[in-house]
């Protein structure tokens, strides 16, 4: 289980999977658009084997989510919450900036949230109550006024409860590529939104990329992974334990150490096996060690230079100088520095974002935020002296391209006699 990689077949891999579901992706995608909330049924029933009486969660099913959760988990969501909260508004941009940048030259940003999004949290092997805080709390931070929630049936309490104390109230019991595909389409039971945003298997993933002409996505979310650069300062069993906890996730999840110290990818596999004893979810870490192994680079440079090449959802620093590491690597969705630093603490309490972007896209998308819930226009705003400050430029450049109805729109206003 516990093997060398070649970084670059992993990544074509990790990639490959979206290009095996596109067909049956199509598929569903074209019977929601076709039948609407009747293929929502159908297909819950095919792959849920649920047969649902209600799509939508009703206001009493998230009251009576309460009685079925234990006060202790419900102060720790609350907790969570408050975290989460906290540390995307420290992301709010003014929502209106202007600045005069010459005399009667005036520029700005207005910053406006988007007006309905849909979130997607997953169920099905565990439940995600964290999640459900990940994507909703940024988004009512940034100002949304419709947050629509989809989540496989049957939707755990702790989901529930998660939902309502982020202030969430329109949720449906769908899963899979049909739930992106009903929130970028709409039924007539459920509004489409204009962007969706959480995680998912490679159907849901596949479905967001497929439904990008309808809805705008956050990024690709795949199966859970995690990055961990250590060198021989590491602690064996603390990479070991972050690796287990990110292959727990799914049996798709997928973990690479990088390392300098060609002695620690054995210390930490004897760790793996050591701990793997007594692990709970023993059968999905197993599948995901089979998608994870080590790398072992001739230098500091080089290590980074790999890890780089992956672009990890999860980035672990674990080496002896870590701030030199932070300042080095480029590309990763979130970074933990540190050995104490473990990944669980980002994907729960922390109060930064756990959904990430996975399959390398981490060197092109940013991690959920409150900007993935706004738009910004820019803003000018130019008096007579402005004008003519400017209109000798935009006269030329616009004749030289041609354009003399542009040039003439400035010459008029240059002209004019107050």
């Amino acid at each position: 289980m516990w093997k060398a990689l070649d970084v670059a077949a992993w990544k074509e891999q990790r990639r490959a999977d979206l290009a095996g579901v596109r067909e049956a992706v199509a598929g569903i995608v074209d019977a929601v658009q076709k039948d609407g909330d009747e293929a929502l049924y159908a297909l819950t029933k095919k792959f849920d084997h649920i047969d649902l009486e209600d799509l939508a969660v009703a206001p009493e099913e998230f009251e009576a989510a309460y009685d079925e959760v234990d006060d202790a988990l419900v102060d720790a969501l609350a907790d969570a919450e408050a975290n989460i909260r906290r540390f995307h508004e420290l992301q709010r941009n003014r929502s209106l900036w202007l600045e005069e940048v010459e005399p009667g030259v005036v520029l700005g940003v207005k910053t406006t949230p988007l007006d309905r999004v849909g979130a997607y949290v997953p169920g099905g092997r565990a439940s995600y109550p964290s999640t459900a805080l990940m994507t909703t709390v940024p988004a009512q931070v940034a100002g949304v006024a419709e947050v629509c929630v989809c989540s496989p049936p049957p939707i755990h309490p702790l989901t529930l409860v998660a939902l309502d104390l982020a202030g969430v109230d329109e949720c449906y019991r769908i899963g899979g590529a049909q739930a992106i595909a009903a929130m970028a389409l709409g039924t007539e039971s459920i509004d489409p939104v204009q962007k969706i945003v959480g995680p998912g298997n490679v159907f849901v993933t596949a479905a967001k990329m497929m439904l990008r002409d309808h809805a705008e996505i956050d990024f690709p979310a795949g199966p859970s992974e995690i990055g961990v650069l250590a060198d021989e300062s590491a602690d064996p069993a603390f990479v070991a334990a972050d690796v287990l906890a990110q292959a727990e996730h799914d049996p798709h999840a997928g973990c690479v150490l990088v390392t300098t110290d060609s002695s620690l990818p054995e210390r930490v596999g004897a760790e793996i096996k050591r701990q793997l004893k007594t692990a709970e979810r023993r059968e999905i870490i197993e599948a995901a060690l089979e998608n994870s192994g080590y790398v072992v680079a001739a230098d500091f440079d080089e290590a980074v230079e790999a890890m780089d090449g992956i672009a990890p959802e999860h980035l672990s620093i674990q080496v002896a100088d870590p701030m030199a590491a932070l300042n080095a690597v480029h590309h990763a969705g979130s970074i933990f520095v540190g050995p104490y630093t473990a990944v669980a603490f980002g994907d729960y309490a922390s109060g930064t974002n756990h959904v990430l972007p996975t399959a390398g896209y981490a060197r092109t998308y940013s991690g959920l935020d409150i900007h993935h819930f706004c738009k910004t226009s820019s803003v000018q705003m130019l008096s007579k002296e402005g004008a003519e400050a400017l209109g000798d430029i935009v006269e030329s450049l616009a004749a030289a391209e041609g354009l003399h109805a542009h040039a003439n729109s400035v010459r008029l206003r240059r002209q004019r006699r107050d």
